[in-house]
């Protein structure tokens, strides 16, 4: 509900009409994005060929605008032995969002709760010099939280997490600058993505053991934070009780279209943990460690972008890009070269052949589809296409090499 709608009038009864079609549990079905099945278990989806297109197509962006700001990519995987967990503070105080540890061979192994205790490993495989710093690090890897039933939904909350992640290791004297840049980062990546951050808050700690005791470590960790948010000419708000247990947190936030709103984006700076794995560079010297993801989990991500975007994802990120329309069985030979042109180009395509309906139908069945190629008499004669975009506009002959270089992000 938007601001000033109010019960019972005309603008709420349509607000709420489009919450319900913009749903990602109902579009995403719809769209074949992704379904979910008691067999499997509660907040396990599974990822439909139209969901694993887009979800691809997000990964290949994310890499690359990572690899083209200075980070290397690592694979680690989802399992640790629970010591593990006790060494980097989750055991004590994220316990109760973690799966039961697992017996094998007398050893405990525990599904993993976040990736930042085996990037600091990763660190720690070797010694480091002040020069190789700031080290930037980046995966996309899983993650398991042990959420109730009751607080499952669609994609939004779920067990298994699909977290694109970074760890940046860096001088104390860094740390302002690399939190600057991650903030940056994400920026770049929501522009490209569409999204419309609701609010910047800084999460801070709350009382009780949830949170390590350690005033004057929070007291730096936000006073870098701060200053960075000053800089920037960022407004935002203090909220206690919402930092990590090992620091205070940038959380970036979205809304959806019911107004509920949820963390996408963050950025940590954390002293602990360095401390805890004994991390160091030459000279003995602990390095800081800031915590930051660009677009969040994936799950969250992609039922983001169904509801911004009505299931109407931009021409780069659409799980099917351009459909070829021959306007009967006569031009199906030509059609179907168009969609090997188009694939052979790195286009997202598929035919939709006369068998299928009329021409008006197969194009209201495709509408969200950003390119329709409609192949007549004239088209396959002289080898081209009649470009008609979803919006109903029409772009007459382009080539689809020039289409397929129009559908791709921008970095």
């Amino acid at each position: 509900m938007l601001p000033g709608e109010r019960p019972g009038t005309r603008s709420f009864a349509l607000s709420t009409q489009r919450t319900i079609m913009n749903d990602h549990r109902r579009l995403g079905r719809e769209l074949g994005i992704f379904d979910t099945d008691p067999l499997i278990g509660s907040g396990l989806p599974c990822w439909l060929p139209a969901g694993a297109a887009v979800r691809k197509a997000i990964e290949d962006y994310v890499y690359e605008l990572e690899r083209r700001n200075g980070y290397q990519h690592v694979n680690s995987p989802v399992l640790g032995k629970r010591e593990l967990y006790e060494r980097s503070g989750h055991w004590a105080h994220y316990a109760d969002d973690m799966f039961p540890p697992m017996n094998v061979g007398g050893e405990e192994f525990v599904l993993r709760p976040s990736l930042c205790p085996h990037h600091a490993l990763i660190y720690r495989s070797r010694g480091r010099s002040r020069r190789e710093l700031p080290l930037r690090l980046a995966e996309l890897g899983g993650m398991y939280r042990s959420e109730l039933s009751g607080v499952l939904g669609g994609l939004t909350r779920v067990r298994a997490i699909q977290l694109n992640d970074g760890h940046i290791f860096c001088a104390p004297e860094q740390a302002a600058a690399e939190v600057s840049a991650s903030l940056d980062l994400i920026e770049a990546a929501h522009a490209q993505l569409g999204i419309r951050a609701a609010r910047y808050r800084l999460s801070l700690r709350g009382d009780g053991g949830k949170f390590v005791d350690d005033p004057a470590m929070w007291a730096r960790s936000e006073a870098v934070l701060r200053e960075v948010l000053k800089e920037r000419g960022r407004d935002y708000d203090e909220e206690r009780g919402e930092g990590a247990f090992y620091g205070p947190k940038i959380d970036i936030q979205i809304t959806d279209p019911a107004g509920r709103e949820s963390t996408l984006s963050t950025v940590q700076v954390d002293y602990f943990q360095p401390g805890r794995f004994d991390l160091s560079y030459a000279g003995g010297e602990r390095p800081v460690m800031v915590h930051r993801s660009v677009v969040g989990g994936i799950e969250r991500l992609v039922a983001h972008l169904i509801e911004a975007h009505g299931g109407a994802f931009p021409a780069w990120l659409a799980p099917v890009q351009a459909v070829v329309l021959p306007l009967s069985d006569t031009e199906l030979p030509a059609a179907e070269s168009v969609l090997r042109r188009c694939l052979a180009a790195g286009l997202r395509a598929e035919l939709a052949p006369a068998g299928r309906g009329s021409l008006g139908a197969r194009i209201r069945a495709h509408r969200l589809v950003p390119y329709q190629l409609v192949v007549g008499p004239r088209e396959a004669a002289g080898g081209g296409v009649a470009v008609r975009r979803r919006d109903g506009s029409q772009a007459g002959d382009v080539p689809v090499e020039q289409l397929a270089a129009g559908s791709r992000p921008l970095y």
